[in-house]
């Protein structure tokens, strides 16, 4: 989730027939000319598909709601083992179809609890305007401005993703403590069927989005049509779609039935550790622990999300909308899981490195964040490791053909590497993982996901930034060499 300086900046383009609008300034950018635009700008998303897209489009719509099937069937059915259930398909000791009988298919009960879950948050994000940063130092929420998009539109947000998972959390501890109107281990006991109604959610989202794009676009010039269905499915069409003034698909999904539910899943699994076996175990305290840590600041900081890639170049379409559905709820998660059925007791020197590793991640990739943050609201006007910041000065135009000014800072983490808070990342994803030992592999496909994720991330982001910035993007360059790993890439 973490996004270098430059991103706060990076949207895709958008068509050349726009409509003017009023812009005023946004993420200290600042418009300085304007003119007749002769060509759309060439930043973002291709409009054409290539064939090696495309097949990689085909190839995760086919086979990604099977791989997340797969880790939660090897959990359920084989104690988390991916080796075994292979070994059984290969040896003739188990079809495809004994195994997909043996696991539990959907229930209405689970579509009840799925059903009364999303409308809560739906009513939590709608109908309970932020208090919280009237009375938190330091946190910024209530309405605030997204990002410019490429047709030089700002949607204006309701941030209030930190009160939404405070109210959910406490809402939980006192149905455990004081009303139990129902179990701690709800989620864990309804797990596969609850699999099943996230995907109904996530592909019904999905094709409403894209049909919605065609029929009645919230901002037809934002919309994004490649001229190839299965990637316009996947990849989005629109860029914000909205129903009325203040439901964006884009906050609502990313933010909230799926990363409010990652420390309530957390939680269950721990419930369900201490009914089976009497105890809970240090390396899921420390998962709990570690994985909350990154979701509260993940809350905390949703004004500063909103400049950030998920919601400044990603469309909306089934890779947001069944992923934050699916694959972040049952795949991010993992870990808590594979503790449930493989409950371990870490040494007290392994869970003291899994600890600081975790948190050492974590004030890289808060720090590296901050640090871009800083600049760009005080306009560079600030001290960054005790001295005056250092920042190449870029121009880019919007589809609408205004010119604006932007600044690439040079200093701090950022003069270190171009992506360091991904490198703070990937030590938080490693620290959950390693809280699990070594004897399976499941719980380190997070880790390997995420490498693949944001060297992938960094790559295209840094294609999308040479398109925008042109000559500008050499110089920033030049000046800061490696994407992740000093002296290494």
């Amino acid at each position: 989730m973490g996004d270098a300086w430059e991103k706060r900046e990076t949207i895709m383009m958008a068509s050349d027939r726009v409509r003017k609008r009023h812009k005023g300034s946004a993420n200290g950018a600042q418009t300085v000319e304007k003119e007749p635009s002769k060509e759309p700008a060439q930043w973002g998303r291709a409009w054409e598909v290539d064939w090696f897209s495309l097949s990689g489009v085909i190839l995760l719509l086919c086979f990604a709601p099977f791989l997340v099937f797969f880790f939660i069937m090897a959990c359920d059915q084989y104690q988390c083992s991916i080796s075994h259930p292979l070994l059984d398909l290969y040896n003739g000791d188990a079809t495809l179809f004994t195994i997909w009988n043996r696991a539990p298919s959907f229930t209405w009960a689970a579509a009840k609890i799925y059903a009364i879950w999303v409308t809560f948050q739906v009513v939590l994000y709608m109908c309970v305007p932020d208090f919280l940063h009237k009375i938190l130092p330091g946190y910024v929420g209530g309405v605030q401005d997204g990002a410019r998009t490429p047709a030089g539109l700002i949607n204006k947000y309701e941030v209030n993703g930190l009160q939404c998972w405070l109210i959910t959390h406490v809402l939980w501890v006192l149905n455990a403590q004081h009303f139990h109107w129902f179990s701690p281990t709800i989620i864990i006991d309804n797990w596969i069927p609850l699999l099943w109604c996230t995907n109904i959610l996530g592909y019904a989202v999905s094709t409403f989005a894209f049909i919605k794009a065609y029929l009645f676009p919230t901002n037809p010039e934002d919309c994004k049509f490649t001229g190839n269905m299965f990637y316009n499915y996947m990849m989005g069409i629109e860029f914000n779609p909205r129903i009325g003034k203040w439901f964006d698909f884009k906050l609502f999904f990313n933010g909230r039935p799926g990363i409010v539910a990652w420390t309530l899943i957390n939680l269950s699994y721990a419930a369900k550790q201490q009914e089976l076996y009497g105890y809970v175990t240090n390396s899921m305290i420390l998962v709990n622990v570690l994985q909350a840590v990154y979701v509260v600041d993940f809350f905390w900081n949703e004004a500063w999300y909103l400049k950030t890639i998920d919601i400044c170049h990603d469309h909306f379409g089934w890779y947001l909308g069944w992923g934050d559905c699916v694959w972040l709820p049952f795949l991010y998660t993992l870990q808590g899981l594979y503790l449930v059925y493989n409950p371990i007791q870490l040494s007290t020197p392994h869970a003291a490195g899994v600890l600081i590793l975790g948190l050492v991640g974590y004030y890289i990739f808060r720090v590296t964040n901050h640090q871009k943050d800083l600049f760009r609201r005080t306009e560079g006007n600030c001290s960054i490791w005790g001295k005056k910041p250092t920042f190449i000065e870029c121009s880019y135009r919007s589809a609408d053909g205004a010119i604006h000014k932007s600044k690439l800072m040079t200093s701090g983490f950022w003069g270190v590497a171009r992506h360091m808070n991904y490198t703070g990342d990937l030590m938080g994803s490693l620290a959950y993982c390693l809280a699990c030992g070594g004897n399976h592999l499941l719980p380190y496909f997070y880790i390997v996901y995420m490498t693949i994720l944001l060297v992938h991330r960094c790559i295209r982001d840094e294609h999308r930034c040479s398109n925008k910035y042109g000559k500008d993007w050499e110089r920033y360059t030049a000046a800061v060499s490696y994407r992740l790993l000093p002296n290494i890439f």
